[in-house]
């Protein structure tokens, strides 16, 4: 999935029946930032979203875009990408799947379905359960010293 720049194009009332299906009040903010994460498949950082929305005409703060991320990732609308401690992705597929993180261009992308099995996961302990597995498989380019 590559995140591109160009203007979202999901109709209004659809972003509104999403985050309506996910307990999520449809502010003006939420809506045109879920436009932006659900214009097409992709990974993005607060950052681009802040970046995209405000180049729209339409302004937000950054806490704003970051508290809404948060609020999208917990209700289940978004999953959250942790690649390092300073570098977060928001995801618009919520299937699960695994990444690569190229760790040279900064790009988070989409490990095909298949491609990757989990085998011999160990038993949570007692009280709780397994949610999810998140595998990001760091890559490099090739370069001439490689």
């Amino acid at each position: 999935m590559e995140t591109t720049e160009s203007k979202p194009d999901m109709p209004k009332n659809r972003a509104i029946e999403l985050l309506l299906e996910h307990d999520i009040t449809p502010t003006q903010q939420r809506i045109e930032i879920a436009n932006i994460l659900f214009a097409r498949p992709q990974h993005v950082s607060a950052e681009q979203v802040l970046s995209q929305l405000n180049s729209e005409q339409q302004k937000a703060s950054k806490a704003t875009i970051y508290n809404t991320l948060g609020l999208f990732a917990r209700k289940g609308l978004i999953r959250e990408i942790i690649v390092d401690p300073t570098k977060v992705f928001y995801d618009s597929n919520t299937s699960d799947h695994h990444h690569f993180f190229n760790v040279d261009t900064g790009m988070l992308s989409d490990i095909e379905d298949g491609q990757m099995v989990v085998t011999n996961l160990p038993t949570p302990p007692e009280g709780t359960v397994g949610e999810c597995i998140d595998i990001i498989y760091r890559i490099r380019n090739v370069t001439a010293d490689s």
